[in-house]
């Protein structure tokens, strides 16, 4: 199909070139790889402390009415973990950014971190500042300085090494020597000149840096949080896995901040006893649009284990222990999915419309908003169980999700399967004839 060809030569190289940018998989390692078990470890806590009281059964008002008394001494560990998590994210970038320039990671981490840290106080006698109020600029509200320093401190870090800009030691000093002074250099410039940065903003306009870069990308947050972007991000994603480029790799390198912004603003919110209005999150995708894997397999999967032709059926056969993990390369790849102009409609057409499902039930208060990210791993049902700190109907939106993909999929499986079956039976065929 002409409109293949031309999404082949237009569209996967750029995007490709995207996907490839070292910055943006120095964030993405820095969420997945630093931040994630931060995310997790914190999630533990908030379940526990927030039992599902919608379950009208005795063990849970039991649970209930144990938590109840010591809630807050539950949610310690909870309130630090997603304190500190922009904290861990700057370590994560300057960490993977200087793994890929070849410098020294470890180095390049801590001063990402340390250069992070000033930003969040105001530079006033600091033993008045309560810790408590910083913490909030340390956790989401400073993921957009976090990822802005992360990348500049490590870069400055590597140009200073570049032109030997450092303390260099004779032979013969130990190694872990070497390396202290060949940092030290750039450490005592960099974190005074974000100190000097910090005093400037905090001097004219009584507010710290991160407070300052959240009231600027406010309105890219809030336009990141709306049906028309949950709806485009979707269908970029599943128009570039048809391609075979990882959509969601693609998509999230540059939206995953904004993501874990809204997640982090619905856990203040519920803190707060106010309403959580962030619905576009990290688990608004992976856990209730990719219902078995991107493009929402799980249904296509039931069907190829009962299909009539041989290959859908292996590959259903194949694929069906990692569909229960989300994970579906076995069904992208074969199929295909990829470049095949019947099955990509549905690829395409069956997440759009789950996405506007959920976004209307999120909107509208009859799901509750999303404060945990669970692993991409995690199964049908418990996903959004937990990604929801217990709601039982998110789980149930889950099955409904797979149940209404699957029937957006069945008309477009069929006239495959048919198209497979007749080319099994003419290659079976042509196998007779052929002399023995």
């Amino acid at each position: 199909m002409k409109i293949l060809q031309w999404l082949e030569d237009h569209l996967m190289e750029p995007l490709g070139r995207i996907a490839q940018n070292i910055y943006l998989q120095s964030i993405r390692d820095a969420f997945v790889i630093f931040a994630l078990p931060v995310i997790l470890t914190g999630a533990l806590f908030l379940i526990i402390a927030n039992p599902p009281t919608t379950i009208n059964w005795g063990i849970i008002s039991a649970w209930e009415n144990a938590v109840a008394p010591i809630r807050a001494e539950i949610l310690f560990p909870f309130n630090l973990t997603f304190g500190i998590l922009s904290l861990t994210v700057a370590f994560g970038i300057g960490y993977s950014l200087g793994e890929r320039r070849d410098i020294d990671s470890v180095m390049a981490g801590i001063l990402s971190m340390l250069a992070f840290f000033m930003t969040a106080f105001p530079v006033t006698a600091i033993e008045a500042v309560p810790f408590g109020d910083i913490l909030r600029y340390l956790g989401g509200q400073g993921l957009f300085v976090a990822i802005i320093l992360g990348i500049l401190t490590t870069e400055l870090m590597r140009f200073f090494l570049k032109k030997g800009l450092t303390f260099e030691m004779p032979a013969g000093v130990p190694p872990y020597v070497m390396r202290t002074f060949r940092a030290m250099l750039p450490f005592m410039v960099i974190l005074p000149l974000v100190w000097i940065a910090q005093w400037i903003v905090w001097a004219n306009f009584g507010i710290t840096i991160p407070q300052a870069v959240l009231e600027i990308f406010k309105p890219l947050v809030a336009a990141s949080n709306s049906y028309p972007a949950a709806v485009a991000m979707i269908f970029l994603m599943m128009l570039l896995w048809s391609l075979g480029i990882h959509g969601m790799n693609v998509v999230s390198s540059v939206a995953y901040p904004f993501w874990l912004s809204q997640m982090a603003a619905n856990v203040d919110a519920i803190e707060a006893g106010v309403e959580a209005t962030g619905i576009v999150t990290e688990p608004f995708y992976h856990m209730f649009a990719h219902i078995g894997g991107s493009g929402a397999t799980w249904g296509l999967v039931v069907f190829m284990l009962f299909s009539a032709s041989k290959q859908l059926k292996q590959v259903g056969r194949t694929a069906l222990i990692p569909t229960i993990f989300n994970i579906n390369e076995p069904v992208i790849f074969g199929v295909p999915i990829v470049l095949n102009p019947i099955m990509f409609i549905p690829f395409i057409l069956g997440p759009v419309v789950i996405v506007t499902i959920n976004y209307i039930l999120f909107a509208t208060g009859i799901l509750p908003p999303v404060v945990i990210q669970p692993p991409f791993t995690v199964p049908i049902f418990l996903g959004g169980f937990i990604a929801t700190g217990g709601s039982v109907l998110a789980g149930l939106v889950q099955v409904m999700d797979a149940i209404i993909a699957a029937l957006i999929y069945w008309p477009f499986f069929k006239r495959y399967e048919k198209t497979l079956v007749e080319q099994e039976k003419a290659d079976k065929a042509g196998d007779a004839l052929q002399p023995a």
